[in-house]
């Protein structure tokens, strides 16, 4: 243990006692939490960021709009400039909706997605506006306990599960790892490698009786391009044999760079803080180091779909990097087959199916 984490153990320890009193009121009813007569479903993580959450939410979005639900997800709407209730819509820019609201939006148009920090505030107008809708998604609101979700998902990061963390400051839990209770359903996130640690974290995190344990891992798409005119070229031959600047803004850009390096890309890292507002030094920061690349060499950039959500607004990239700047998309698949992947469908096709507009309202 270092010495800063040990200095930072008694804050954790009083921000632990703060979370466990919080929890205990509103298991007791001393907080009220609230009730909707539609299913629910909450997407979240006890740790803060870097779990997968938006990828997970799509990927719940997307199977429930298949079967031809009116779906909306509410959002939080992390590192916008404005406040209270607002629709997403795939004109806006991503600082009035957040990044990854917009990223949704864009991904899936038929797609309801709404920001509110009140999130039943935010259900209410949502519901007033939207009447068809008759299931919500709530990203990111694991700790908004003010709001009773029939299904509770939570994410772990494979790389740094829950089990093996500490409470802020220290580490990077919000809340204690007891918290795991509450869940229906525990998905270990970006499980990667040639023998994933299923029996290891089976036997770590001992599933409750009624509580479903998944794996997942990302899978990447063909890259899309960032801007309008980019070189159809570039994008065919992906990243062999390229000089790849990977610009990111997320909290774990990690397995990224391992992807690219795999499908045989030389990687060039530009690193952001999670949420990055980027600003004009930073457009010449991005320019600067396109320009370093070997120039005798294919050169390309390449950013996440968050990132885009920011970056698109941008002015002032260079033409050369504009017309070869793309976007890797991602998407959730379920290990260790498709058997686990139709199980974790068939449980939310469930809740929802047995849920429909009969809840109670308290």
């Amino acid at each position: 243990m270092s010495a800063v984490i040990k200095i930072l153990l008694p804050f954790s320890w009083l921000y632990g006692a703060g979370t466990r009193l919080r929890n205990r009121l509103f298991d007791c009813g001393w907080l009220p939490s609230r009730r909707f007569p539609l299913p629910v479903i909450c997407v979240g993580n006890l740790s803060a960021g870097g779990t997968g959450k938006t990828p997970h939410t799509e990927y719940i979005a997307r199977l429930l709009l298949a079967g031809g639900h009116h779906v909306a997800v509410l959002s939080r709407g992390y590192g916008r400039r404005t406040k209270g209730f607002a629709e997403v819509h795939t004109d806006m820019d991503a600082r009035d909706s957040g990044d990854e609201p917009l990223q949704m939006k864009r991904n899936l148009p038929r797609l309801t997605v709404a920001v509110c920090e009140d999130r039943c505030k935010g259900i209410d107008l949502l519901l007033r506006s939207h009447p068809e809708t008759d299931v919500i998604i709530l990203d990111d609101a694991f700790q908004h306990r003010y709001v009773k979700a029939g299904l509770n998902i939570l994410l772990t990061d494979c790389s740094r599960p829950y089990f093996n963390d500490s409470l802020l400051p220290a580490g990077r839990l919000r809340e204690p790892a007891s918290g795991a209770r509450r869940a229906n359903v525990i998905v270990v996130t970006k499980t990667v490698g040639k023998n994933p640690p299923f029996r290891q974290y089976r036997e770590r995190i001992r599933p409750l009786q009624g509580q479903d344990l998944f794996f997942s891992t990302l899978g990447y798409g063909r890259l899309t391009p960032l801007f309008d005119k980019t070189d159809d070229n570039i994008r065919t031959l992906g990243y062999k044999d390229a000089e790849v600047l990977v610009v990111t803004g997320i909290a774990r850009p990690d397995p990224l760079w391992t992807y690219v390096e795999h499908q045989g890309g030389n990687v060039h890292r530009l690193v952001f803080g999670d949420h990055h507002k980027f600003t004009s030094a930073d457009v010449e920061r991005i320019n600067r180091a396109f320009t370093a690349l070997p120039p005798s060499k294919r050169r390309m950039a390449v950013t996440t779909e968050k990132d885009a959500a920011r970056l698109r607004t941008q002015n002032g990239l260079l033409p050369e990097l504009r017309a070869s700047f793309f976007v890797q998309p991602v998407s959730v698949r379920f290990l260790p087959s498709a058997e686990e992947q139709e199980k974790f469908n068939q449980i939310i096709k469930d809740y929802v199916g047995k849920n429909s507009r009969n809840s109670a309202v308290d």
